[in-house]
């Protein structure tokens, strides 16, 4: 982990692809063997690292190098997305072609906006291994303990067990998220000691912490910190839970940021803005009680949208929500770097 607050790249590997969006009738929960009528929604989806990359590089501005590590397939999903990314001033040298088609997402949205989704096995993005991140060694080189590196998923655990032990290598501040389903293999190999930084949502904390359904958000996170903290006594910690809002660890105290209170449209992505919230602050060198309190306003702004990558979520619509809604920050983080 670097001590500097010098960081001038980001680096990570995860998903790269994009889906579609069904509205479902009916507010109960999806049955296992239910047939459900759905409306095919006009709204854009993608995949956590080219959500995660894009917003840090808009945040970042274009002088700020956003580099993601990952494949698509030859295939118009995979040109599409490439050349999205690029637009956004991203560098794609290290997003590569498979002969696995590129990463699909089917979203499904409830009336009150809330949702999940079912993503393809058998994608580019599974294609990612060790060796595709390795190839990515002369930017570590290059950016030695001046660097942040995330660890994202919709890539096998292999890559990203790889992108945290060159970040460790070469003393690049280390960002992880899990899904549930992956966090006690990732505990299991031991990746999360090699994880400075660790963003769960809530449903993602209570499987850390074994915690129940019916258990408080704010138990859940406190037994996950205990969780986490005989694992990683270093590891600093930061849970989403939607309109209660998020918690913040830094190793000495415990801070919460309440939600934005806006008309919530689509929380599909949220986490994702959240977290490219976190790392922008970070980036700019604030602590990460003050770094929450800029990822809620992000992903506030982010909810109001339909699509999960959204245009209009930049700095000066930032600063513009801030005064709105009263939340305070330095105004040097609605700036370029």
């Amino acid at each position: 982990m670097t001590t500097s607050r010098d960081y001038d790249v980001v680096v990570g590997t995860g998903g790269i692809g994009s889906g579609i969006f069904f509205a479902l009738e009916g507010d109960h929960t999806l049955g296992r063997e239910e047939s459900r009528a759905a409306n095919l929604l006009d709204q854009r989806d993608y995949c956590k690292l080219h959500i995660v990359s894009h917003y840090v590089q808009q945040l970042m501005g274009p002088d700020f190098p956003v580099i993601p590590i990952g494949k698509v397939g030859d295939d118009d999903r995979g040109h599409t997305v490439t050349e999205e990314m690029r637009n956004a001033g991203l560098d794609t040298s290290y997003v590569t072609q498979s002969d696995c088609p590129t990463l699909f997402s089917v979203c499904f949205l409830y009336p009150n906006s809330d949702g999940g989704n079912l993503t393809t096995n058998t994608s580019a993005s599974q294609d990612v291994g060790p060796g595709d991140v390795r190839r990515a060694r002369p930017v570590f080189e290059a950016h030695r303990a001046r660097g942040v590196a995330m660890a994202l998923p919709e890539v096998p655990l292999e890559a990203r067990a790889a992108l945290l032990e060159l970040a460790t290598e070469h003393g690049f501040l280390r960002v992880a998220t899990f899904v549930a389903g992956e966090v006690d293999e990732a505990m299991t190999h031991g990746l999360l000691r090699q994880v400075d930084l660790l963003a769960v949502n809530l449903d993602e904390a209570k499987t850390i912490a074994g915690c129940s359904e019916d258990d408080p958000p704010s138990e859940v996170v406190d037994a996950t910190l205990r969780r986490l903290s005989s694992v990683n006594p270093r590891i600093r910690v930061v849970v989403t839970a939607g309109r209660h809002g998020s918690w913040a660890w830094d190793g000495r105290s415990l801070t919460h940021a309440p939600a934005l209170e806006v008309a919530v449209v689509n929380t599909a992505g949220a986490g994702d803005a959240h977290l490219a919230g976190l790392i922008v602050a970070t980036v700019r060198g604030f602590d990460l009680a003050t770094a929450n309190r800029f990822a809620a306003l992000v992903s506030g702004l982010k909810v109001t949208s339909h699509h999960t990558i959204e245009p209009g979520l930049t700095l000066a619509a930032l600063s513009t929500a801030a005064q709105a809604h009263g939340v305070r920050l330095d105004p040097s983080l609605f700036q370029f770097v």
